[in-house]
């Protein structure tokens, strides 16, 4: 896996992309003295979980023969303070699924994701907690 950035406006602003010409802006916080014209490194962190959870959670349902008709994740990390790097601590991941789907069996796709399958969670326990919440919508 690789990935090449190249800065595209100082002093801050980057495209990323990866080995399949897929490509996102990244450019630091208005705080410091970016833009704000992109999205910042640990915000794709973030991001980074929830897509992984995301996909292994659908894949298990699919399998489950869950019939999902829309899928949604909102994830909320707070980090430490007062160090030169501050890392996550705390993470907590909400999932919401709409279509037939039996709450036991979303409950269990997400516990699969976040203690098994997803390399994202299991990078990021090492220094966070990661908790979650979810809600199955039924058809009305």
């Amino acid at each position: 896996m690789k990935i090449k950035l190249k800065r595209i406006a100082p002093p801050f602003q980057m495209k990323a992309e990866n080995e399949t010409g897929n490509s996102i802006q990244i450019d630091a916080s208005p705080s410091i003295g970016g833009s704000g014209a992109g999205v910042r490194p640990m915000e794709l962190l973030l991001m980074a979980l929830g897509g992984c959870s995301a996909i292994d959670v659908l894949m298990i349902l699919q399998k489950q023969r869950q019939v999902v008709e829309d899928f949604f994740i909102e994830v909320e990390g707070e980090r430490e303070t007062g160090k030169d790097a501050n890392l996550f601590v705390k993470i907590l991941i909400h999932y919401e699924c709409k279509g037939e789907v039996e709450e036991e069996k979303l409950k269990r796709a997400i516990e699969l994701s976040l203690e098994k399958y997803c390399s994202v969670a299991k990078t990021l326990e090492k220094t966070a907690t990661i908790s979650y919440t979810y809600k199955v919508l039924k058809n009305e």
